[in-house]
């Protein structure tokens, strides 16, 4: 029998890990077949263009999947994208409709056809003057560049902003350079060049050339650029340094708040996530409200204590001392890879080789005395790579190492400026309402993961509440056959009170951070900069409060397609969600991204939807998790369960889903602490280290109906008190060993059916509910799997 080889993912087309199909763990997937393993990725291709006919023969999919390799080789299939609808205007759109025009429009024009503007703001507010039902901006084709965001309040409710019949409109955060290039180095292999841009821009974080990202000179260097990821390599191994401890002083002492009331008391588990807690300043000031969960007096779980982050580090480069490392710029992984930071450096000693930290270290939640696996970038003596630039601040010229012949283009050199390019923003009681986005681009949105960051609650997360669209205060928003491509930050930010927005039909790739957020608020400080000049009632007791409406309600993101996430915050996914509920994650592909695919932060109202998505090839650069994972250990008073308040979420349900966890060692489903209320049923998953999990007062779990393939043991659980028990019912497990793991009481485990390599499981207790049968063939188990994908069954050839 052939064993899979884990290793990573090569390709040609589109920017994947360097190496070849799968990798879990480091490690070779004892005892699975190769054939099954390829088949199963084939059956994986047919469900992704089954999901999005729009996409035809799905070519990212394709490659991503590594069919192309000789071990695993299916022709890619021969189908055209089926063309969506165009956006259905009145009749009278010619007379009704005004048009932009970013290259040869101007302002002063009436916005016709025939006579266009040029700036969106401009169109926008001129729209919604004319008193029609159905006010709408239709943009030419071509870059429409923004200086600043476009602003769309109340006012602008029922507003539609498209491209113009059969046209593309891109809408850019860029600013376009003009540059004039002169040799610098183009000796022995280099190929450096300079342009003296004094006057255009004052930072230059990130950089565009002929529309795909360059890479900030750094150390060590990424062979294939920024836009493909490195796995765990193209780093400094963080345990040879000298790490700074933490300044437990810099901020003055933390105030811990525990709300004691016996009304927000949860009694689910024993001992596990009963209170709200947080706690306010402290070190904790490094966020924006300054509090969280993990300032708390008594924080627990996994790897529980208090945040803390290094103060600098003592490091020696290959290619230094620097003239200024004083600029440069570090990217720290936390130990175990659960989040990376960024520092500024507030001094250099040039002898010593030490590093001060001053501005960053809020871009996870959790904390840790040393840094990990990191890389330096910033400092022109790393300038030494195709494909790398470094712009001089003192003398404002721009270097770059052409990766091509000759001189560098000059009319493609775009500076991603503006970080939020469209902002919808109104109130729970005056909202944004029926404001549709359909049929356009977005672009080159500024850098923003040096910006300020909250800790929504008590998950491993902190967030920057800044995107590329960002939507608060909106009932009915559409976001419709839009791509978002190449933005330094988030790409959509569904924050606070939101109504029945709706993602669709839409493509996210290459992304500074995460392709959607949900994020709502709760009272835990007196003001927030979320929410600027609102005066916020009885915090921090309020924080336990979630029923005052300020936060996501029926988000849906369906039929849509993530990819190349998580570029610079490692801590991204293609959906994450924090104080929002009842959310419907429908009939997506998401692949190739640094963490967990899908990310539940906490437990908060619940009600959610997770079906028919294909999510693989996740925690490509991280540890622990999978396509799946989930936190609750902060709990909080909302309405979504009953209509009345109460500290217990409404069931989530993870159903008919596609989940391959082909890199973490992790699960395809991971309810890590305390994470409760999951029904997870009829999926296909495969690979992982147990089919159900949960742990650290984790309760109410229900995994029954999935085929779980090739997984080290069944399920591992912890204890739960009475009437919150988990169960484990009719699924047909796939095992690598004998081991099925947790016994639970036969009225919560039956009806299952475990098939291992030799026929056997190890004696454990009344058969682990159910039978035990060897290894099936191929055919069968991916059989199995269809029914739940409503595949047609085939007969495989093995």
């Amino acid at each position: 029998m052939a064993k899979v080889l884990v290793a990573t993912l090569v390709l040609s087309w589109s920017p994947q890990v360097e190496g070849k199909w799968p990798l879990t763990g480091g490690k070779e997937l004892a005892d699975v077949p190769a054939s099954f393993d390829c088949e199963m990725r084939k059956l994986a291709y047919a469900y992704g263009r089954k999901l999005l006919p729009r996409l035809g023969a799905f070519e990212s999919l394709y490659y991503a999947l590594d069919l192309n390799s000789e071990s695993c080789h299916q022709e890619q299939a021969a189908d055209e994208p089926v063309e969506q609808p165009g956006t259905a205007l009145p009749n009278n759109w010619r007379d009704t409709a005004v048009f932009v025009d970013g290259t040869n429009g101007d302002d002063g024009n009436v916005g016709s056809e025939s006579h266009p503007l040029r700036s969106l703001q401009v169109a926008c507010d001129r729209a919604v003057t004319f008193g029609s039902d159905t006010p709408m901006v239709l943009l030419r084709g071509g870059t429409h560049f923004l200086t600043e965001s476009l602003m769309l309040g109340p006012q602008h409710s029922k507003l539609l902003i498209t491209s113009y019949p059969k046209e593309n409109a891109e809408v850019s955060g860029g600013q376009k350079l003009q540059v004039t290039w002169k040799p610098y180095n183009v000796t022995g292999g280099a190929n450096i060049w300079v342009s003296d841009v004094s006057g255009q821009v004052k930072e230059m974080e990130a950089l565009q050339v002929d529309g795909v990202r360059a890479t900030r000179a750094r150390y060590p260097n990424m062979p294939q650029g920024i836009e493909v990821s490195c796995g765990y390599g193209c780093m400094i191994d963080g345990s040879k340094e000298t790490w700074i401890g933490p300044d437990f002083q810099k901020f003055g002492n933390v105030t811990y708040y525990t709300d004691n009331s016996t009304k927000h008391y949860r009694n689910t588990t024993k001992d596990w996530f009963n209170e709200y807690m947080i706690g306010v300043g402290g070190l904790c000031s490094v966020y924006d409200p300054p509090v969280s969960y993990w300032c708390s007096e008594h924080p627990s779980g996994g790897g529980a204590f208090a945040f803390r982050t290094p103060s600098g580090v003592i490091y020696k480069s290959p290619n230094g001392p620097y003239e200024h490392g004083e600029d440069a710029r570090f990217f720290v992984w936390r130990p175990a890879r659960w989040a990376n930071w960024m520092f500024d450096v507030a001094k250099y000693d040039k002898e010593r080789n030490n590093f001060t930290f001053g501005r960053g270290g809020n871009q996870g939640a959790r904390g840790e005395n040393k840094g990990g696996d990191f890389f330096i970038e910033n400092v022109m003596e790393e300038l030494d790579y195709p494909g790398e630039f470094f712009f001089d601040k003192r003398t404002e010229k721009l270097y770059l190492f052409h990766n091509g012949t000759g001189a560098p283009p000059t009319d493609s050199i775009v500076v991603p400026q503006v970080k939020v390019l469209v902002n919808i923003t109104g109130t729970q009681w005056k909202p944004v309402t029926g404001l549709q986005l359909k049929g356009l681009r977005f672009s080159a949105s500024g850098p923003t993961y040096m910006m300020p960051h909250g800790v929504p609650s008590a998950g491993d997360w902190a967030l920057d509440r800044y995107s590329a669209v960002f939507m608060q205060g909106t009932q009915h928003t559409l976001i419709d056959n839009c791509t978002f491509q190449r933005l330094e930050g988030n790409a959509v930010m569904v924050s606070g009170y939101n109504r029945w927005a709706t993602i669709q039909h839409s493509d996210f790739a290459y992304l500074g951070g995460n392709a959607v957020v949900a994020w709502g608020y709760t009272n835990e400080t007196s003001s927030d900069p979320g929410r600027p000049g609102v005066a916020l009632a009885n915090a921090p007791q309020a924080g336990v409060d979630g029923t005052d409406g300020e936060h996501p309600v029926l988000t849906t993101v369906q039929n849509c397609l993530a990819r190349e996430i998580g570029l610079y915050e490692k801590q991204s996914s293609f959906f994450v969600q924090a104080k929002s509920a009842e959310s419907r994650i429908l009939s997506n592909v998401f692949f190739n991204g640094p963490r967990a695919g899908i990310n539940m932060n906490d437990g908060f109202g619940g009600g959610d939807e997770i079906a028919y998505n294909l999510v693989f090839s996740t925690c490509r650069e991280s540890g622990d998790h999978g396509p799946f994972n989930s936190w609750d250990r902060q709990p909080f008073l909302t309405t979504v369960r009953t209509g009345e308040p109460s500290m217990i979420m409404q069931v989530r349900a993870i159903h008919h889903n596609f989940f391959i966890d082909n890199y973490s060692p992790q699960e395809d489903v991971d309810n890590d602490d305390g994470s409760c209320y999951y029904v997870t049923h009829d999926n296909f998953l495969v690979y992982g280290g147990q089919a159900m999990k949960n742990d650290f007062g984790g309760h109410d779990n229900h995994h029954y109906d999935n085929v779980d393939a090739y997984v080290d043991r069944a399920l591992g659980v912890c204890d739960t008190i009475a009437g919150h028990e988990d169960y484990f019912f009719g699924n047909y497990v796939v095992m690598r060993g004998e081991t099925v793991g947790t016994c639970l009481p036969e009225r919560q485990m039956y009806k299952n059916r475990y098939f291992t390599p030799s026929g056997k499981v190890q004696e454990g207790c009344h058969g682990y509910g159910g039978e035990v049968s060897k290894t099936p063939s191929d055919a069968e188990i991916l059989n199995q799997a269809k029914k739940k994908l409503g595949m047609p069954e085939i007969s495989l050839v093995v």
